[in-house]
């Protein structure tokens, strides 16, 4: 079965074999009847902006695939087919399909991410007009960067990832805008270093190369308003619809508002109750862009972290909208030891305790990753 050979794999490795996947691939591809490819590059708002992306394209009549991760409680969350998560029983006949077109040692030796991304674009294959796939952490090497892609779209590039991809923005930004093929449309972006970077990298590869808001007309800003006044969007989440709608355009595809109503993807800002609200940023960008979405009230933090982020920084970010910080259990060796996260909260001078329940007359943000936005909906979903 396919979880329990996904099982069988780690999630998470010291070292990637970054020639791998495109070696596969490369012996296998004739298998693989491409349609449009919309590549999504960057560290925030990949996901969010490709389901913006993809439910318009479905809704306008396009057969659309969006491939996304990580997941946050169901495995088929990463593979989405006009409107819905792939069923389970469609994924274990596509894997099986796969095993046929790979060798067992290739099958073994794939990592879980690059052998989902096989199984998606498989899924996808002779089905689709549209396939939007979202990179992983990276880019250049990213699993997802062996397929032949028609555009790629770019969203905020910062730190994360650090031991992966470089330590600085400038070098994250070349590992991940390599990645870029035929065109380029860059979203609004914190650092000038990934405005530098680009330009670089277009007299080296000569491909095109465009700002979001330059394919924005003011009918798509109208637009952009009356979408967020609907679903009521935050600003970087408006962000992210603004790249998605520049997308279209650049593909002279005609939309209405209504194209993206209710085109949310599932934790990022989601409010589970009026008292509640989920997100599976885990680094310092996305703690900023939440502090500007939420910043009219205090919330009670709960939150965990990863070892390898930056977790002094992001609380330190957070701490004006938070009124304490309760740390939820999370069962994943990347977790962080909770004594040095409590010598954080002390340094910050922020209260701290464990999370035990939920208090109806108290407001709760749930923030830190995927694993704490998973351990928690598990707990309140009961």
């Amino acid at each position: 079965m396919l979880e329990n050979f996904l099982d069988a794999k780690p999630l998470f490795y010291d070292e990637i074999d970054y020639a791998r996947m495109p070696r596969i691939y490369q012996r296998i591809q004739e298998n693989f009847l491409l349609p449009k490819v919309i590549h999504i590059i960057g560290t925030n708002g990949k996901g969010t902006t490709g389901r913006f992306l993809a439910t318009a394209l479905y809704r306008l009549g396009y057969k659309t695939g969006h491939y996304t991760s990580p997941h946050i409680l169901e495995f088929n969350e990463r593979i989405w087919f006009n409107g819905s998560n792939v069923g389970m029983r469609e994924l274990e006949e596509t894997h099986q399909k796969l095993l046929t077109i790979l060798t067992q040692e290739e099958s073994e030796s794939l990592s879980y991410f690059e052998y989902t991304t096989l199984l998606a674009m498989l899924f996808f294959s002779q089905k689709s007009d549209y396939v939007v796939l979202e990179a992983g952490l990276g880019g250049e090497h990213d699993a997802t960067a062996v397929f032949a892609n028609d555009l790629t779209l770019v969203t905020p590039i910062a730190k994360d990832h650090e031991a992966f991809l470089g330590s600085t923005v400038e070098i994250i930004a070349t590992t991940k805008l390599r990645a870029i093929q035929k065109a380029v449309i860059l979203g609004k972006q914190k650092y000038l270093e990934v405005y530098h970077v680009t330009e670089e990298l277009q007299k080296e590869k000569g491909f095109q190369y465009f700002k979001s808001d330059i394919l924005l007309q003011q009918k798509d800003r109208d637009n952009i308003v009356k979408i967020a006044k609907y679903d009521k969007l935050s600003i970087y989440l408006q962000e992210n619809l603004s790249l998605a709608i520049a997308a279209l355009n650049y593909f002279h595809i005609a939309y209405s508002a209504e194209s993206f109503f209710n085109a949310r993807l599932f934790g990022r800002l989601t409010f589970l109750s009026k008292n509640i609200v989920v997100d599976v940023g885990h680094n310092v960008l996305a703690a900023t862009a939440i502090v500007e979405s939420l910043k009219e009230k205090k919330y009670i933090l709960i939150y965990n972290s990863y070892k390898d982020k930056n977790y002094t920084e992001i609380l330190k970010v957070l701490k004006p909208i938070v009124c304490e910080v309760q740390l939820i259990d999370v069962y994943n060796k990347r977790v962080e030891e909770s004594s040095y996260l409590q010598e954080s909260l002390k340094l910050l001078g922020i209260p701290y305790s464990k999370f035990n329940k939920i208090e109806e007359n108290r407001d709760y943000l749930v923030f830190g990753s995927f694993s704490v936005v998973e351990a928690f909906l598990r707990i309140y979903r009961g």
